[in-house]
Formats: C-alpha cells, sequence, structure tokens
C-alpha cells in the first residue's frame, strides 16, 4: 500500500528532517552526503543498518554505534517504525484505500488479474497474511476460496470480521485466536492477529500465500526473509508465494510529483534522496505512512534467498497511476480497457518496472 510519506514518533529524537545524537547535536538531511553504509553481518549491497546517521557535509561520519549501543539503536528503530505504522493504521484508512479514490482501484484491479495467473482453483485454501482489513480476503472468499487471514494490526481483523458479516453469502467467519465456536476447516473465511514473521499455521497447510503488504514494514532484509521463508514453509510444495513490494521511486514519482506532499511536509524534498538510496520510508509526520521500498532486482533476490523459484515478476500499476483523470478512465469500461492492456504491455519492461508504485512477484515453492 503506497500513500507514500512519512511519520515520527514524539517520543523519538526525531524533529520534521534534523537527526539528534545524544550529545544534543542536531543534523539535517539536507546537509548530508550521500550515505556511507555500515552493514549488518550477513546483509548484502544496499541493505543499509539501522545504526548509520548521514555525515555532515564536510564534517567527520557519524556513527550511532559511537553513541548507542547497536542492538539498542536496532530495537529503538524497529519499535519506532512499528510504533509509527500502528499509528497510521489505527486511522482506519485503509478499509477503503482500494476502492476510493486515487490510484487505489487501478492497484486492485491489477493485483486481482496477477494473482489470477498462478492461484489454484477453488476452493483451494489461500493464506492472506498481513492482509489488512481484508479487501483481498473477501473478493477471493467470493470467488469460492477458503481465506486464512492474518494482521499484526488488532483493527484490521475487527474491520474484516465487520465486513463478512455484512455479507451473509460468505458464511460463517472463524477467529482462531477466540476458541472454537466455529471450526476454522470449514468457514470461508478464518482470521485472527498474526506476525507473517511467526505464523501460527502448520507445514504444507495452504495452498498459496499472499504477502500483500508485509515486505512493505519490515525495514530489516532479515525479517523480510524470515517472512518469506515462513511462507515457504506454510504452503504446499508447488504452491505460490506472492510478494507485493513498494517500488523504490514510489515515493518520487507518487508522493512528490503526484501527490506533492511536500506543500504538506516541506521536509519530504530532502529526504528523498536518502530513502531512495537506503530504501526505508523515515518517519516525519504523526500518523502518516512509513515503510520500505525495493528495486525490482532486489525483491526477486530476495524470494531466491527464501527459497522459492520466481515464477514472475511485473510492476502492478506501470505508469497509469500518474494520470490526473485515472478515477474517471477507469470507471468507464473502455477508457479503463486501454489503462489495463497498456500496464499489461509493459509490465515486465526493465526499463520501466520501477515507475509504477508497486511490484508484485510470483514464488513458486520447490
Amino acid at each position: 500500500m503506497l500513500a507514500v510519506v512519512m511519520l515520527s514518533a514524539a517520543r523519538y529524537p526525531v524533529a520534521s528532517s534534523r537527526l539528534v545524537t545524544p550529545d544534543g547535536r542536531e543534523h539535517s538531511l539536507a546537509d548530508s552526503t550521500p550515505l556511507t553504509v555500515s552493514r549488518e553481518p550477513g546483509t548484502r549491497k544496499g541493505d543499509i543498518s539501522v545504526c548509520q546517521l548521514p555525515s555532515p557535509r564536510g564534517g567527520r561520519k557519524i556513527r550511532c554505534a559511537s553513541a548507542w549501543p547497536p542492538a539498542m539503536m536496532r530495537g529503538m528503530a524497529e519499535d519506532r517504525y512499528a510504533a509509527a505504522m500502528h499509528e497510521h493504521y489505527r486511522r482506519g484508512e485503509e478499509a477503503d484505500r482500494l476502492v476510493g479514490t486515487g490510484a487505489g482501484p487501478l492497484e486492485f484491479a491489477r493485483t486481482q488479474e496477477i494473482l489470477l495467473r498462478h492461484l489454484p482453483p477453488p476452493p483451494a485454501v489461500i493464506a492472506d497474511i498481513g492482509g489488512g482489513p481484508g479487501r483481498y480476503t473477501l473478493w477471493l472468499a467470493g470467488l469460492g476460496y477458503r481465506v486464512v487471514h492474518r494482521d499484526v494490526v488488532p483493527l484490521h481483523v475487527e474491520q474484516l470480521r465487520a465486513a463478512a458479516a455484512a455479507d451473509p453469502a460468505l458464511g460463517p467467519v472463524a477467529d482462531t485466536a477466540a476458541g472454537p465456536e466455529i471450526d476454522a476447516a470449514i468457514a470461508a473465511i478464518d482470521t485472527a492477529v498474526g506476525d507473517a514473521r511467526a505464523l501460527d499455521l502448520a507445514d504444507a497447510s495452504v495452498d498459496a500465500v499472499l504477502l500483500l503488504g508485509p515486505l512493505y514494514h519490515l525495514t530489516r532484509r532479515a525479517d523480510r526473509l524470515q517472512a518469506l521463508r515462513e511462507a515457504v514453509r506454510v504452503v504446499r510444495p508447488g504452491g505460490p508465494v506472492y510478494g507485493a513490494a513498494i517500488s523504490r521511486w514510489a515515493a518520487r514519482y507518487d508522493g512528490v510529483l503526484r501527490l506533492r506532499l511536500y506543500e504538506q511536509v516541506p521536509a519530504m524534498l530532502e529526504a528523498i534522496g536518502p530513502l531512495e538510496r537506503t530504501g526505508v520510508i523515515p518517519p516525519l509526520e504523526p500518523g502518516w505512512f512509513t515503510g520500505y521500498t525495493h528495486r525490482p532486482g532486489q525483491l526477486r533476490a530476495e524470494l531466491i534467498a527464501a527459497g522459492l523459484v520466481v515464477a514472475d515478476l511485473v510492476s502492478v500499476e506501470c505508469g497509469a497511476f500518474l494520470l490526473p483523470d485515472l478515477r474517471e478512465r477507469m470507471a468507464d469500461p473502455a477508457a479503463r480497457q486501454v489503462i489495463m492492456d497498456s500496464a499489461r504491455a509493459v509490465e515486465r519492461v526493465p526499463e520501466l518496472m520501477g515507475l509504477g508504485t508497486h511490484l508484485l512477484a510470483t514464488g513458486l515453492r520447490p
């Protein structure tokens, strides 16, 4: 999901685009030279340690390790991003994002058709991990699939249960955490709060896994690989695992050029360079989106490292999300067809793959 932008947590020493080290010195992102990254053991080129701070132009390099122990800094950063993520999603706006205004309906329609290329037929069991308020879960259940939904945000689980209850055609909804009053084996939807890195599902228990959100919010490569490996563990041999990612350049094209978010948060223009170098969408404003962004090759490499055979990697929206009249054109059948055909035509073109706001990779468990 992308409503690109940043948020800040008041409990941490971050004010707008300025970083403050424990000795009280401030360092502006605008005065920073390109980062010289100190990587954690086991990380690859392009993965930045959370212990690295920008260095002031003309000054000495500043490493957080000199101020905070690395393990403590790592824990603080992860807690800050987790707190920021929860603050963003507690606003409840994600429930209607894919069917509302903007590029959401295009993202939803394109993701649906890409998923159907490798999904087994109903009534297969699909795990929608990090499924948010359940927009894809409800769609899949309506097609006749049995869906196991997990999300780390309790509000999203509540929103899915309410939406499913409003549609009698979907039948009962199980809540694994609540108890056995509804048998999850016969329910169309089984939902509970859960972490993509530690699933409560048995080995080889589902026919396909959707990770259409977790890779957005795991800023450490080790955590993203753990989520992918959990998906590999629970899917049956030969089954697909779908991994969605935000494009590395989405913040510039969507947040800056299309949405002009810098008019609300001027610090975004200062942050865009470091963001594109590290992949991390940093906290700048309370309640705004924060997360991680991928390069296409990086997403492919992470699926392979998790043990998947990459069957496909495409751009979801391609450049169509930039159209100023996208909403009106998506509502017109003929214009919509032109947009969808155009996206399909260029979805795998290497030079254009990073232009869209989202990437979607399909991996198969050997």
